[in-house]
């Protein structure tokens, strides 16, 4: 019977969310937020999920002491309070859940934008203290005006879609858009940042923060605003300079801004910006509405079920996504890839060098991200041990430098489909290839010879001299030793020549049973797969 995962929900999210999450009894869940880090270190080794949101930090020393972690959800966009590289050395999944505040956020950056088009927060303290100044806070249309939006996500398309529809003309920085998006979404699309904001009324930003997207909007960038320009920032701290942002807000190159992040969070007591008078700000506000929370909470408490139940993953940040679709197409080929990673590094020359992964035939059509990091587990899994999977794979692969190349040719060889692996050191080499027979997957080539075998289990792998009665001699002698044969597959290069033999066998044979079998002259070696 297979045990109930359980999840932790360490900051509040939607009550929704916690019932989707433990919807059926097939996860257990347990909801206790506001722990310190001490705290959540004793509690975490027994749970297999993590949901957070901004508040609790995921360090590293917690990553440590979770010993059964699969999955880190983080409900909302960023993941600030999360320490991916020590999720990924210790195998951990870690998902946000991007789309449940797309609208939201959007929309905030729109009210934002029109705040600071006619003055509205100003306005408004001017009236509760009393006065009325109208000629004071005169604004400005946002009708016919040009909106640069750096950064085309879901967010900076929700923007785009009521900008246009205010009769905005939309330029675009975005170097990952292509050409059939932007004139789908009638926004024109501009190289360089540095062409965009001289053209620019208004400039928001939708952006990840990187070290390239850093300070983005900084120094060398504030001569090239046009003068009067309103900037708006929803997305993350530190794209803006905001030192050099209210620069230009006090000599009136700016002409307003809004704040929605920054670069420390809360600001501080003493932050001076504070004062600036055409810089409207708003505490963090681009996912506080109640349709947003529910909806994030939503999302990530499926997403995480989906992971620890069916293997599915949405939306990680350190893993390639797998739907449910590509799941059940990709499956049987993750676990061949598994499978032949596991059993190359059994045959594999010490100190390798270099992996080549080969697909060829039909399959080359499909995202095989996965199936390549799957072979690599299984290679690695030999090496390190059952504490590699297919999180922290590649970072073991970086520490031992070794390099793999993967190449595809859509031409068919023998089979429909193949995967083949080859690993290589200083012109020595190894290699195992295989297929599917329907879902069922088989070796088929091993070190270039044509084989078959079912990779599960114990195999058995002979080079010999083709000679009458060898069959018979191994059969005998396994037989005499209670070791029985399941499947047996030869192939030899000609009459009398070099033969390969791969046997999946009941049991594995020991060390003097071995012995005995190397001891023909006829057998040069004999090795035992473990699968």
């Amino acid at each position: 019977m297979n045990k109930v995962p359980k999840v932790f929900v360490a900051d509040p999210i939607s009550s929704r969310g916690v019932e989707a999450l433990a919807e059926g009894g097939v996860v257990e869940v347990v909801v206790k937020t506001g722990l310190k880090e001490d705290e959540l270190i004793q509690i975490i080794p027994e749970f297999a999920g993590l949901v957070v949101r901004s508040q609790t930090k995921v360090t590293p020393a917690v990553f440590a002491a979770a010993k059964n972690l699969k999955v880190v959800g983080r409900a909302g966009v960023g993941i600030d309070n999360v320490d991916v590289e020590a999720a990924t050395k210790h195998g951990v999944i870690v998902m946000n859940a991007p789309g449940g505040n797309t609208i939201s956020t959007a929309e905030h950056a729109f009210s934002l934008m029109l705040s600071v088009a006619r003055n509205i927060p100003q306005a408004n303290a001017s009236m509760k203290e009393g006065r009325w100044d109208r000629k004071k806070f005169e604004g400005v249309e946002l009708y016919d005006k040009t909106l640069a939006i750096l950064g085309m996500g879901r967010i900076g398309t929700e923007v785009a879609r009521r900008a246009i529809a205010f009769g905005m003309k939309v330029l675009a920085y975005d170097p990952y858009i292509s050409a059939s998006k932007a004139k789908s979404l009638q926004v024109e699309v501009v190289e360089k940042i540095d062409d965009i904001l001289p053209l620019a009324d208004f400039i928001t930003v939708h952006m990840p923060l990187t070290d390239e997207t850093m300070h983005m909007i900084g120094a060398k960038q504030l001569p090239l605003l046009k003068k009067g320009v309103r900037i708006v920032n929803c997305a993350r701290g530190g794209l803006i300079d905001e030192n050099v942002l209210a620069e230009g807000l006090r000599s009136g190159q700016i002409a307003g801004a809004a704040l929605d992040v920054f670069e420390v969070e809360p600001p501080t007591a003493d932050w001076p910006h504070r004062s600036i008078d055409t810089l409207v700000l708003t505490p963090h506000l681009g996912a506080s509405t109640a349709e947003a929370q529910e909806l994030v909470g939503i999302e990530i408490a499926e997403a995480v079920r989906a992971t620890l139940l069916q293997g599915e993953i949405r939306n990680s940040v350190n893993m390639p996504n797998i739907d449910a679709k590509t799941l059940s197409t990709l499956g049987p080929w993750i676990e061949l890839g598994s499978k032949l990673g596991l059993f190359l590094a059994q045959i594999a020359p010490k100190r390798a060098e270099k992996l080549s992964i080969r697909y060829s035939g039909r399959l080359v059509d499909l995202d095989l991200t996965a199936v390549t990091r799957a072979l690599v587990t299984g290679f690695l899994r030999h090496i390190h041990g059952e504490e590699v999977n297919q999180v922290n794979a590649p970072a073991i692969l970086r520490n031992l430098g070794l390099e793999v190349v993967e190449t595809r040719q859509s031409e068919t060889t023998e089979f429909t489909d193949l995967i083949e692996a080859i690993i290589e050191m200083d012109g020595v080499s190894a290699s195992v290839g295989g297929t599917l027979y329907g879902s069922k997957p088989r070796v088929v080539t091993v070190n270039g010879r044509f084989v078959e075998g079912i990779p599960s289990g114990t195999l058995l792998l002979l080079e010999n001299r083709d000679r009458p009665g060898i069959v018979g001699h191994l059969g005998t002698l396994l037989g005499g030793n209670k070791v029985n044969i399941a499947g047996m597959s030869l192939s030899r290069n000609e009459v009398g020549g070099q033969a390969l033999t791969l046997l999946n066998l009941d049991s594995a044979p020991d060390e003097a049973l071995l012995a005995k079998v190397t001891s023909d002259a006829d057998i040069s070696s004999a090795r035992v797969i473990r699968l």
